[in-house]
């Protein structure tokens, strides 16, 4: 709150002299608390706390949405907490986490209703909280019907859709399409960025910017995603550009032909 009073002060000053500290000062009071009582009514120190213990917990339970945890699953949540970087204390909370979600009688439902309350109507945070589901999903190889419905009911708590799902899945498809099945894989491209292969270059091109601007990390590090999630975020990132890259390179080849 002090920081935004500081700065609708200091702008104030600059633009009005004396009574403009006073009435930016004042400005930046009602911007402040309009972001953190109403935008973020818990703080973003609640939200980014929520979002990984909320993390951790569904992810154990996803992971035994076919009735077993693999072993290449088990890596995968331990993979992850390297790669966040989680504290000693951090890492404790998150296999405190990951095994109340894999244990008989959790709430899956309660859990992800939870993360919304805090988390609001962020669109892209909730994305990237199941687009991290998504990824230790399919660490074995394969996303199951059962694994598949369970992404669906986690995505309809958050008020996603399925064409999130869909775009998300597409997405982490994309690179081993791109060498195993070209066609296959500017399909996908395509799906990531969430337009028609008859959509326009312009179109495309938008839909890119869009999809880029949403999911930067700094954007959504300043809505409350946990700074440990950056590595997460910037893979969502390289899933957009090379989807956008891989459909200029196929429109290019197609025209030069």
């Amino acid at each position: 709150m002090t920081l935004f009073v500081l700065f609708g002060a200091l702008l104030g000053l600059l633009m009005g002299g004396l009574f403009g500290l006073f009435l930016g000062g004042l400005l930046g009071y009602g911007l402040g608390h309009f972001m953190l009582e109403v935008l973020f009514p818990r703080g973003l120190g609640r939200i980014r706390e929520q979002f990984l213990d909320s993390t951790f917990a569904v992810m154990g339970a996803v992971c035994k949405a076919d009735g077993r945890i693999s072993r290449e699953e088990i890596r995968v949540a331990e993979q992850f907490f390297d790669t966040l970087g989680l504290s000693p204390d951090q890492r404790r909370a998150a296999q405190a986490a990951f095994n109340r979600g894999k244990s008989e009688g959790f709430d899956l439902y309660a859990e992800v209703l939870a993360l919304r309350a805090v988390v609001g109507n962020n669109r892209s945070l909730l994305q990237l909280f199941l687009h991290v589901q998504l990824s230790a999903i399919a660490a074995d190889g394969m996303v199951d019907d059962s694994e598949h419905r369970m992404l669906l009911r986690i995505a309809r708590g958050l008020g996603l859709s399925e064409a999130d799902v869909e775009r998300l899945e597409a997405g982490l498809r994309g690179t081993a399409h791109n060498s195993e099945s070209p066609e296959r894989g500017i399909q996908d491209a395509y799906a990531t960025l969430g337009v028609s292969p008859a959509a326009g270059d312009a179109e495309i091109k938008k839909a890119y910017r869009r999809l880029m601007s949403r999911h930067h990390p700094d954007k959504m590090a300043a809505r409350g995603m946990p700074e440990n999630m950056r590595p997460v975020a910037e893979e969502r990132v390289r899933e957009i550009r090379q989807a956008y890259d891989s459909i200029v390179q196929h429109r290019s080849r197609r025209r030069a032909a």
